[in-house]
């Protein structure tokens, strides 16, 4: 479990995919995989098209059906390994040694399922290629992915650069208190300011609590700023990360208490949607 997984395609966020990975990639020290998987349902594997015209005086359009199917996916194979190479390449510039490029037929959440116990980040874009020009839109399989994988998800938009601070909201659940472990022992951020942020209430309870874990961070070397606002979660973080600079956001795939509410359903989509930084989802 020590690769970084980058899921390559067609989209406007390709570029930033290939980026963000391999900087995690020298972060981590760990290896890069250049992931590339042709839609089964857009380029299916041939197959017995007979029972969709039948035979006799129709088999010469059964023929040329199947092979229109061939060449189709023969093309959006070679246009998946032209850009993988230079995906490749782009990383290879960007300082990482040695990374790895994978193309498969199939589906993709199925494929990452697959990978998942080699796999130590997953690398995805907020677009799919399927996603146009609209910023606000996401990638089709980015909630498939998020909600079926294991392993923490950092999802990237449109250009990536490397971060120079990071926010983790932080609601004091165990899920976010094991976010905080995780970001204490992981080199992915060292040397780069933390800001931990609850939406709630300021008591005592919620200032020990934020307490605690900005001192976890702080024993594992990290500079930590702690603030608690009051507020609807979603525009108060945001608030909070235009004020400050954020230019990474890492918060729990599951949570307990409003961030559950947050992170789970339409209100996840929401913030995806409308995130113009990388959000770092932790499992």
């Amino acid at each position: 479990m020590n690769q970084v997984m980058a899921c390559i395609d067609g989209s406007p966020s390709a570029a930033a995919v290939c980026d963000c990975a391999a900087w995690a990639s020298l972060q981590l020290d760990a290896p890069l995989i250049l992931l590339h998987v042709l839609d089964q349902q857009q380029y299916p594997a041939a197959g017995n098209l007979s029972g969709i015209i039948g035979l006799g005086s129709r088999e010469y359009l059964l023929e040329e059906l199947a092979a229109l199917d061939e060449k189709r996916s023969k093309l959006a194979l070679e246009e998946g390994r032209m850009m993988l190479d230079a995906a490749k390449q782009r990383a290879i510039t960007a300082g990482v040694a040695q990374p790895e490029v994978r193309q498969r037929h199939g589906d993709l959440v199925e494929s990452l399922r697959d990978l998942e116990s080699d796999t130590r980040l997953v690398v995805i874009g907020k677009q799919g290629e399927d996603s146009g020009n609209d910023l606000q839109l996401i990638g089709s399989q980015l909630e498939s992915v998020i909600r079926t994988l294991h392993r923490p998800i950092l999802v990237t938009s449109a250009r990536f650069s490397a971060p120079t601070r990071i926010m983790l909201a932080f609601d004091g659940s165990a899920t976010t208190r094991k976010g905080v472990e995780m970001l204490a022992s992981s080199p992915l951020f060292k040397g780069i300011p933390i800001h931990l942020v609850m939406v709630g209430a300021d008591t005592g309870d919620n200032r020990a609590l934020l307490g605690s874990a900005g001192e976890t961070l702080t024993a594992a070397g990290f500079e930590v700023h702690t603030a608690i606002r009051a507020g609807e979660v979603e525009p108060t973080l945001h608030a909070y990360q235009a004020e400050q600079g954020i230019d990474l956001l890492v918060m729990g795939a599951y949570g307990h208490s409003r961030i559950r509410q947050f992170l789970v359903g339409s209100t996840t989509t929401s913030m995806i949607r409308s995130a113009t930084t990388p959000l770092l989802l932790l499992r």
